[in-house]
C-alpha cells in the first residue's frame, strides 16, 4: 500500500466497499425485492378503518309466502379445499381431528354429487365456469390472471438452482398481456347473477371474484346488485394479536403474497377499508346481514370465501381450540378450515331463523383440489396430484346440494358433473330459461336425481395450453407436451390413478384423443397469454425433492 498513491488507495477502497456491498445486496436479494414489493403495494394503496356495510333492505312484508316463491339460491364457494379436508368422506384434517359437521349436513339433508369435478385446476377459470355454464376455453378464460411481478419473482425465487426442475418465464408474453385489472371475464358472457335478474332476484357477492377488477369486470357490472369485494389477500394483519400465521420458505407465490397482501374489502366500488375480525368470519357475519335483509324477496347469495388459500392464516381462537395437533402448519390449515366450517352452519341457521331453511337451495364446493405448495400430504386422499393438475387431486372436489323443497335427504347422484353445470342447474331450479344465443355446455343436475333420467352420456373436458384432458364413461386421457406423456386410466376400477393403462390401450387412447381435438377445434384462443410455466410433481408436495422418477407436468398461467 506504500507504493500506491493516495487517490489509488482511496479509490481501491471504495471498490472494495462497492463489491461488499453488492456481496451483500447479492445474497439478501431476495429480501430486497419483497421489501421493495411490499413498499410499492403498501404506497399504492390507502386502507380506511372499518364500516358497517348499508345493506340494501328488501319489502318489510313479503308479498308472496317463501314456499311460493321462486327458491332463494345461496352458493357457498371455498378456496383450494383438498377433497380429504371434508369429514364426509370419512377423513378430514389431520388424520380426523379437524371435522366439518356444517358442510356435511348440506350432503345429508340434499344430494352427494360423488363423481363432481372443478372446472379446472385453478381458481379463476373454474370461477368464470361456475358463472356462465361455458368451458373456460370457450369465453377464452383459460389462464389465471396474476397480479403484477409475481410471475418474475416465482421464476427468480423459484429457479435459484435448488429444484430439479426450472420454472419457465415468457418476457415477450408479459408485453402482450393486458393489464391486471383488465385480464377478466368479458361483460359479453352471461353470469349467473344475470341471468336470475329476469325473475326478480336480488344479487349479492361476497368475497373473493378474481374474474377482471376494471369496469367492465367487477361484479356489480355482471349482474350483481351488492357486493363485498375482497380487495387483497390477509385474513388478519400480520402482527395483529388475534392471528397465528405459517409462513411457507419453499414457496414462491406465499412469499409474494406475504409481501404484497393488504388487509382490506369495499362494498360496490367503494374505497378500501378493513374487514371487522378474522376475514372468514367477516364474511360470514354479513352473508347472516345480507339474508336478514332479503329475506322478505328472492335473493341470490355467492359466497365466495378465501378460506383455506394462502397466505395460512387462523385466528387465535380456533387454532388454541386444536391444540392436539402437533405439526404448526397443519394446525393453522386445521383452524382456517374450522372458522370455514362454522361459517357455513351460521349461514344454514340464518335461512332457518328467517324460515326460509325449506325453499332454499344451497350449493358447496370447492373452486379446485388443495394445493401442493402448502407442503401438507394428505390434503386431497386417497387421490394423487393437486391444484395446478388434471390428476383427481387437482379437479376432485367437493359437491353438495340441499333443498328440503325439492331434494330428498341424503340423495346421491354417481355421475361425473362439473362446474359447468352448476349455471344451467340454478336457472332451472329459479325457473329461468337458458341463454338461447350461445352453448351452455352444462346440464341441470336436478333433472338428473330423477329415477326415470336417461344415463348422463357426454365427455367432459379439461385444458390449460397443451395439457388436455378428457373423461368419457369413467375412462380418462391426460395428454401433455411438457414433458411428452399420455396417461389413460379407467376410473371405474382405478379411481386413484395408479395404474396408466396407455401402451395396453393404443386404440382407445386414439379415439379419445380424437375427441379432444374435436372439442378444442371449436373453442377460442386464450383472451391474454400465460406468462409462466410452472412444474408441478404429482405424487410430492413442493416441499419435498423431485426425482429422476417423479412424474410432473408443467402447468401454464
Amino acid at each position: 500500500m506504500s507504493g500506491l498513491k493516495k487517490w489509488q488507495a482511496y479509490a481501491l477502497a471504495g471498490v472494495v466497499a462497492l463489491t461488499a456491498v453488492a456481496g451483500t445486496a447479492f445474497a439478501f436479494r431476495k429480501d430486497l425485492i419483497l421489501y421493495f414489493v411490499a413498499t410499492r403495494a403498501r404506497d399504492a394503496t390507502v386502507v380506511l378503518a372499518n364500516r358497517d356495510i348499508p345493506w340494501q333492505q328488501g319489502p318489510e312484508v313479503a308479498a308472496e309466502a317463501a314456499g311460493k316463491r321462486p327458491p332463494n339460491i345461496v352458493f357457498i364457494l371455498a378456496d383450494d379445499l383438498g377433497f380429504n379436508d371434508i369429514s364426509y368422506f370419512g377423513g378430514g384434517a389431520a388424520g380426523g381431528i379437524v371435522q366439518t359437521p356444517h358442510i356435511d349436513s348440506i350432503a345429508r339433508n340434499g344430494v352427494n354429487f360423488s363423481r363432481g369435478y372443478a372446472g379446472t385446476a385453478a381458481c379463476a377459470p373454474s370461477r368464470a365456469m361456475l358463472m356462465t355454464g361455458r368451458y373456460g376455453t370457450r369465453t377464452g378464460f383459460e389462464f389465471t390472471p396474476t397480479p403484477p411481478g409475481m410471475k418474475r419473482i416465482m421464476d427468480l425465487f423459484y429457479n435459484d438452482g435448488s429444484r430439479r426442475h426450472e420454472m419457465l418465464f415468457d418476457e415477450d408474453a408479459v408485453k402482450r398481456q393486458p393489464p391486471f385489472a383488465e385480464q377478466g371475464l368479458p361483460g359479453a358472457e352471461i353470469t349467473l347473477a344475470e341471468a336470475l335478474k329476469p325473475r326478480g332476484y336480488h344479487n349479492i357477492h361476497i368475497g373473493k371474484w378474481h374474474l377482471g377488477n376494471s369496469e367492465e369486470f367487477r361484479p356489480n357490472a355482471q349482474g350483481f346488485d351488492e357486493t363485498v369485494m375482497m380487495e387483497s389477500g390477509l385474513f388478519l394483519p400480520e402482527d395483529s394479536p388475534d392471528v397465528v400465521n405459517a409462513k411457507l420458505p419453499f414457496d414462491p407465490i406465499d412469499q409474494f403474497l406475504w409481501a404484497r397482501m393488504r388487509y382490506a374489502t369495499s362494498y360496490n366500488g367503494s374505497e378500501w377499508f378493513e374487514p371487522k375480525g378474522y376475514l372468514t368470519d367477516y364474511y360470514t357475519d354479513e352473508a347472516v346481514k345480507a339474508i336478514e335483509a332479503n329475506r322478505n324477496r328472492p335473493f341470490f347469495l355467492y359466497l365466495a370465501h378465501w378460506a383455506v388459500h394462502t397466505p395460512l392464516q387462523a385466528s387465535k381462537e380456533d387454532y388454541d381450540a386444536l391444540s392436539m395437533i402437533e405439526d404448526e402448519r397443519l394446525r393453522v390449515y386445521g383452524a382456517m378450515i374450522r372458522a370455514l366450517d362454522r361459517g357455513v352452519g351460521s349461514v344454514l341457521q340464518a335461512l332457518k331463523d328467517n324460515g326460509l331453511d325449506d325453499n332454499t337451495l344451497v350449493i358447496f364446493t370447492s373452486d379446485n383440489g388443495g394445493a401442493g405448495y402448502i407442503g401438507l400430504r394428505d390434503i386431497n386422499a386417497p387421490y394423487r396430484g393437486w391444484k395446478l393438475t388434471f390428476f383427481e387431486g387437482g379437479i376432485r372436489v367437493p359437491f353438495f346440494a340441499q333443498w328440503p323443497a325439492r331434494i330428498e335427504a341424503g340423495a346421491s347422484l354417481d355421475e361425473a358433473v362439473a362446474h359447468i353445470d352448476m349455471f344451467p342447474t340454478v336457472l332451472a331450479a329459479a325457473g329461468a330459461p337458458l341463454p338461447d344465443d350461445r352453448i351452455i355446455d352444462g346440464v341441470d343436475l336436478l333433472a338428473r336425481l330423477d329415477a326415470a333420467a336417461a344415463p348422463l352420456d357426454r365427455p367432459l373436458f379439461w385444458r390449460n395450453a397443451y395439457y388436455r384432458v378428457v373423461q368419457k364413461d369413467g375412462w380418462k386421457l391426460q395428454v401433455t407436451t411438457k414433458p411428452e406423456r399420455t396417461w389413460l386410466f379407467n376410473l371405474n376400477e382405478d379411481p386413484t390413478e395408479q395404474v396408466n393403462l396407455a401402451e395396453l390401450h393404443p386404440e382407445r387412447v386414439a379415439a379419445m384423443i380424437e375427441m379432444l381435438d374435436a372439442h378444442d377445434a371449436t373453442q377460442r384462443e386464450p383472451l391474454f397469454p400465460a406468462v409462466g410455466e410452472m412444474p408441478v410433481t404429482i405424487d410430492k408436495t413442493l416441499e419435498e425433492e423431485a426425482t429422476e422418477d417423479d412424474e410432473f407436468i408443467y402447468w401454464a398461467g
